[in-house]
């Protein structure tokens, strides 16, 4: 999976951070320490961490991914993330 993207809410910029979709590889989603849910109404899961989004794009930075983009798209901030294959 090389890419991921991350966002948050405006004004939690603080956090929590979704992290992945329901497809999102679990090894990485257990190291930033996320857990899926679904928000009622809604016919997909996703993940989320606590942190803010600055301390998830440092983890992910350790483990090889680089951010290609990011930009506001209303009340949210994502960001787009891409690691090279091995």
């Amino acid at each position: 999976m090389p890419y991921m993207l991350i966002s948050t809410q405006i004004r939690l910029e603080n956090g929590p951070t979704n992290v992945g979709d329901e497809y999102s590889d679990p090894e990485i989603m257990n190291y930033l320490g996320a857990r899926k849910s679904t928000i009622l109404g809604n016919n997909f899961s996703e993940y989320q961490v606590d942190d803010p989004p600055r301390l998830v794009l440092d983890k992910l930075e350790k483990i090889g991914f680089r951010l290609q983009t990011m930009t506001g798209v209303g009340q949210t901030l994502v960001w787009c993330l891409h690691k090279e294959t091995e």
